[in-house]
């Protein structure tokens, strides 16, 4: 059975700054930088809302987390657990696996196998791992990526949180080297399917492809410049859970301008009745 869930990117303007890492090419090394954002929610008061207001899971962006102390994150996981909600997945959004410059590809493999350590102190049971930023038809990368993922889904299994990833980024952008990571691990590996990240015209068959293998579906609509969705567009995409009968995590993701929480009911009321 479905169930709904939120993505702390739809809150990107209401918990606080957002924490980004980038590359830094020239150093050989991880750069830290700080998106000022306002806090109208902390993030360890999130779990109890959502439960409130009838959500089953979260997903956390790992830019949101103030802090991946040891405290933090058991302050973090035991409000999770009051909550009776889940952790579902900690989305992180960093990491080139794919790319050329070995110190890289190791400096971020080592990164992501950090971030799986704080996915299983938080008692997350996922964490999202991008399968690289380089282009879609270089096959050279695409090896490269199984071969870092094949790792990093080991290390998840030692620390009992399952690697997924996503039709995200570059490398990914396509359902034939989704099924092709997919394919190299035996069905192994789960994905998260989201609705916004294949292009043209097809968009929907691209989806359905990858749809048998996914863990979570990201609801993202197209937004007007008044937060209103393409809800014809909308539709269709969610028409495609029916049809491949889908059964897990269906989480909101609202980027648009305004009020979030209001985005997010507004979508919301097309969203359930699809769970």
């Amino acid at each position: 059975m479905s169930y709904l869930s939120l993505s702390t990117w739809s809150l990107h303007r209401n918990l606080g700054p957002l924490r980004w890492t980038q590359w830094d090419a020239e150093a050989g090394k991880h750069m830290f930088v700080e998106n000022p954002q306002p806090e109208l929610m902390k993030l360890v008061d999130l779990p109890e809302h959502l439960a409130k207001e009838g959500f089953g899971a979260v997903e956390i962006g790992h830019f949101h987390f103030p802090s991946t102390d040891d405290g933090y994150l058991s302050e973090l996981r035991a409000a999770v657990e009051r909550s009776g909600i889940s952790l579902d997945t900690i989305l992180l959004d960093y990491g080139d696996i794919s790319s050329a410059d070995e110190v890289r590809r190791q400096a971020d493999v080592a990164y992501v196998r950090e971030w799986i350590d704080v996915a299983a102190k938080a008692g997350a049971k996922n964490i999202r791992v991008v399968a690289g930023e380089s282009e879609p038809g270089d096959k050279a990368a695409l090896a490269r990526s199984i071969a870092s993922l094949k790792e990093l889904h080991a290390y998840g299994q030692s620390r009992n949180v399952r690697v997924i990833t996503e039709n995200f980024k570059p490398l990914a952008s396509t359902s034939d080297n989704v099924l092709a990571i997919i394919g190299a691990f035996e069905g192994g590996l789960n994905v998260i399917d989201d609705f916004g990240n294949f292009k043209g015209e097809t968009k929907y068959e691209q989806l359905a492809a990858i749809l048998p293998h996914a863990v979570s579906i990201h609801a993202k609509a197209h937004y007007d410049e008044n937060g209103l969705p393409d809800t014809e567009e909308y539709l269709r995409c969610l028409e495609l859970l029916k049809t491949g009968g889908y059964e897990g995590a269906v989480s909101l993701i609202y980027d648009g301008p305004g009020d979030m929480w209001e985005g997010l009911n507004r979508i919301r009321r097309i969203v359930e009745p699809y769970l």
